[in-house]
């Protein structure tokens, strides 16, 4: 799909709006001779816990968002405390990265109650912003902490630029699109706004608009837009007649089964020239609650496309449609899928092939092994799943790149030897080739038998 938003040709907006910033003139000045080579966005990750937090820096990202225990829509995602959010907040600034923290429910007057305290603690804790889709708790976040930058939560529905206009008079300096936009739409966006946009590029879907689903809260009495979904859209359904209890007809559209609200997973991965092209300043990945594995997954293959687009010759960007990321990208992303893989309302409206009927999850092939807490030609790991000596395993790197090992001998840190250790075991592990390049939080994976 090529996209032609602007008369003649699409301009690089990042050009225009970003001309003061000192990175990206640099940029320009030193690599792309005539100035065509648009700014790289920013890459921002889920970061659940705080090992996520940990993980999604180690493979690349320049920002992560998180939640705190109140006020968050993931509410099951573990979340930070006061204390954990500091300790996030530290490592995340010492290797360059930003921490946005969502504060992004759909409060009931009930739910102010301590707002406001919380809202200054974030700010006497230096948080890179807040994500906020109420109109309330922005105009709170405005007055307490005028200082922390507000981005808007996809949440709010921004589907417009007229949408996109009212809310940055608000004093929101980004918005979260919704996720419902085709790429002429966010392109015709960028043309009539001047504040920092950011799209959804990967991760789970919800089956209702941009996440204000009630279903949920229909189903479990659990609501979703105060934090608490119970994704019943991933549930397998049937139907009951009422005067035969206990008998259960199956729901089929079609042969396919009967997951009939469980989308495919979002991916723009080759989608990224384009968004690049016209301006988007962030990327950001889906997954609070998804896997250290997923996390660091997913992150190392965006952060790999964007680096290689970097790379690319200035005069490739005179037709950012034209250009194609090598197939490892891709077959790295879908190592680490759980339910396919969908570009959503990027090209045009899904339908029912944009669906996974027939499970909630698709099978996946590959699955984590351990992590890196000590690296070395022996590295201390600690087992995310059973292995034994013998086993054949990859090493995944900080790029694209993964190193194939076998494991040729495993000891506890008491030196003794084992054949086979358990989730959970801090073990040295002896591998062919040496797993020299290993580096701490890196993450060691397997193919699926």
């Amino acid at each position: 799909m090529s996209v032609n938003c602007r008369d003649p040709a699409v301009e690089f907006q990042i050009e225009q709006q970003k001309n003061n910033d000192s990175q990206y003139s640099t940029m320009n000045k030193n690599e792309s001779g005539n100035g065509l080579r648009p700014v790289l966005p920013e890459l921002l990750a889920p970061a659940g816990t705080y090992e996520k937090l940990v993980t999604a820096v180690h493979y690349g990202a320049d920002a992560v968002y998180l939640g705190g225990k109140q006020f968050g829509l993931r509410e099951k995602a573990g979340n930070f405390t006061e204390e954990g959010m500091r300790a996030g907040l530290q490592y995340a600034h010492a290797h360059g990265a930003k921490v946005y923290v969502t504060v992004n429910i759909f409060a009931h007057n009930r739910d102010l109650e301590g707002l406001d305290q919380y809202l200054l603690g974030l700010g006497s804790m230096g948080v890179d912003g807040l994500i906020i889709s109420d109109p309330g708790i922005l105009m709170m976040a405005r007055k307490i902490v005028p200082d922390v930058p507000i981005h808007l939560s996809t949440q709010a529905n921004v589907t417009n630029y007229a949408a996109a206009s009212f809310w940055l008079s608000q004093g929101v300096v980004r918005l979260n699109l919704a996720r419902e936009l085709s790429l002429v739409e966010i392109c015709q966006i960028r043309g009539q706004t001047a504040g920092e946009l950011e799209v959804f590029v990967h991760g789970a879907l919800c089956i209702s608009y941009s996440g204000r689903c009630m279903l949920s809260n229909y189903m479990t009495g659990r609501d979703a837009n105060r934090g608490h979904c119970a994704h019943p859209c991933r549930f397998s359904y049937a139907l009951v007649e009422e005067k035969r209890p206990g008998e259960y007809f199956p729901v089929e559209e079609d042969e396919r089964g009967t997951y009939i609200f469980n989308s495919k997973d979002l991916c723009l991965l080759e989608m990224l020239p384009q968004l690049v092209a016209i301006g988007v300043d962030s990327l950001k990945i889906e997954g609070r609650m998804k896997s250290i594995f997923y996390v660091g997954g997913v992150v190392r293959v965006y952060r790999a496309a964007l680096d290689y687009l970097y790379s690319l010759p200035v005069e490739v960007w005179e037709n950012p449609a034209a250009i194609r990321l090598p197939d490892s990208f891709m077959e790295e992303i879908r190592r680490t899928g759980t339910r396919g893989v969908t570009e959503n309302f990027i090209s045009e409206r899904p339908g029912s092939s944009e669906m996974l009927y027939l499970s909630s999850r698709a099978t996946q092939s590959y699955e984590p092994v351990a992590v890196i807490l000590q690296p070395g030609s022996t590295p201390l790991v600690e087992l995310r799943n059973q292995v034994m000596v013998g086993e054949q395993i990859e090493y995944m790197h900080r790029g694209i790149e993964v190193q194939p090992l076998k494991i040729t001998g495993m000891q506890d840190e008491e030196g003794n030897s084992l054949e086979k250790a358990n989730p959970g075991n801090r073990i040295l592990i002896l591998t062919v080739p040496e797993l020299k390049p290993g580096e701490v939080n890196g993450i060691l994976r397997r193919k699926k038998v």
